[in-house]
């Protein structure tokens, strides 16, 4: 059995069906399922074994710890705007302190989600170094989690014989429909798009940077759970790893993919950054990939232009699900 947490959500229910695209059926769903209205299409058409509730879970393995062969732990509280620490204690550092830990115990091999929010503003760079974490300064208590649990697995002397932490950049693609405020800028430009034919920017404030040219690493999800496969399949050298593309491009970019696949005229109208995040707002992330290229990933990542296509004909504008 492949366990999957955070299975009925955007990631998790994309690598459910990955890993059935490549007949891997035998899958234990982890969710708190049915929590978060029209996330359960994500799982429609889907082949798996079981579903387990999140809270039952940690219970459940230990229990059935030799049926398990891998563990993809993607469930997270993911809202960058929540403030309350006790929260991300709770889901993002207790409970994966647990799990690590049995699968540590049970010899389990593990890769979970982490994120290039633990990079804060990027002042110490994109390289996925595992020896300057304390340094970091992540801007909120989400990436703060994350940070926090990189850390902990590092000085763990019982570990599962294999694991790996992912720093995700900026994930898009389908089955992000149910994510409000929180999916990414293609969901919402592309509703925009449709809705007024035109799209709103950020405009810069910075002298260094035209408007809309601030620049993100934008990888698709597809990309992601190829990086996954491969990683369950090589488990060799533990440790945290970058997931981007390696290649930052702009906002301008972005919308103009968005307006190319929807066969529209670009229209970009530029708004000033809200004030109260202006002082925090990021104008360049570029994940270093060197590190997951030296231990034999050399598989092409999707450009912009080929994603946000593919995303936008293929899903956004039929419904369909991965």
């Amino acid at each position: 059995m492949i366990v999957i947490t955070g299975a009925e959500g955007f990631i998790g229910s994309c690598l459910v069906a990955h890993l059935n695209h490549f007949h891997y059926n035998d899958l234990v769903l982890v969710d708190d399922f049915g929590h978060v209205e029209g996330r359960e299409k994500n799982l429609l058409n889907k082949k798996f074994t079981l579903k387990v509730e999140r809270t039952n879970f940690i219970e459940w393995l230990s229990a059935n710890a030799n049926l398990v062969q891998f563990v993809f732990h993607i469930g997270a509280r993911t809202d960058t705007t929540e403030k309350d620490e006790a929260i991300f204690k709770t889901l993002n550092l207790d409970y994966s302190k647990a799990l690590f830990n049995i699968c540590a115990k049970e010899g389990i091999p593990m890769v979970y989600a982490s994120s290039a929010a633990t990079y804060g503003n990027g002042e110490f760079g994109y390289k996925d170094r595992e020896d300057f974490l304390d340094q970091l300064q992540p801007m909120n208590p989400y990436g703060r989690s994350k940070n926090d649990f990189d850390k902990w697995a590092l000085v763990q002397t019982e570990t599962p014989y294999f694991w790996a932490g992912l720093k995700f950049f900026n994930v898009y693609g389908p089955n992000e429909y149910h994510k409000g405020r929180m999916a990414s800028v293609i969901l919402h430009a592309y509703h925009q798009i449709k809705d007024t034919g035109s799209v709103n920017l950020f405009e810069s404030h910075r002298p260094d940077y035209n408007n809309g040219e601030q620049m993100r690493d934008f990888i698709y999800v597809k990309d992601l759970c190829e990086v996954c496969l491969f990683l369950m399949k090589t488990r060799k050298n533990s440790g945290l790893y970058n997931l981007g593309t390696g290649n930052a491009r702009t906002w301008n970019d972005l919308a103009g993919a968005i307006f190319n696949a929807l066969g529209m005229e670009t229209k970009i109208n530029y708004i000033p950054i809200p004030e109260d995040i202006r002082n925090t707002y990021q104008y360049f992330t570029e994940a270093n990939m060197e590190k997951l290229k030296q231990i034999g990933y050399d598989k092409p990542f999707t450009s912009i232009e080929a994603g946000v296509k593919e995303y936008v004909v293929q899903y956004l504008e039929t419904g369909k699900y991965y």
